[in-house]
């Protein structure tokens, strides 16, 4: 089944139409401003998943916690510096800009992607 794609200007008219809600399903899609202005008029999107705008990313990862070896290797000091020297430079750039587990998650994967595991 192809998509069906909202703009803001198809929610208006569904809504002057006497449309009260929206079953958001895999084949709908709204765009940013479409799901604003159905905020705005209050009409209903009736959802199966988390009550989020389209353009809000999914992290399953955030809740995930990352598998710790059993012991240390000799490298585990080196990373754990290396990894509080970057967030330390990080939330001195960005501030409270970026959560905290989000970023441990993507330095993580950074270290672990040039070998630093």
């Amino acid at each position: 089944m192809p998509k069906q794609f909202f703009t803001e200007k198809e929610i208006e008219d569904l809504f002057n139409r006497g449309a009260r809600s929206l079953r958001l399903t895999r084949d709908v899609v709204l765009t940013e401003l479409a799901y604003e202005k159905a905020r705005r008029l209050g009409l209903q999107l009736i959802q199966d998943g988390p009550d989020a705008p389209p353009s809000a990313p999914v992290r399953p990862y955030l809740s995930q916690t990352p598998a710790r070896p059993a012991a240390a290797s000799p490298a585990e000091p080196v990373r754990a510096d290396l990894q509080t020297r970057i967030r330390q430079a990080v939330r001195a750039r960005l501030g409270d800009q970026i959560e905290p587990a989000l970023l441990d998650n993507i330095i993580q994967r950074v270290l672990k992607s040039t070998g630093l595991k």
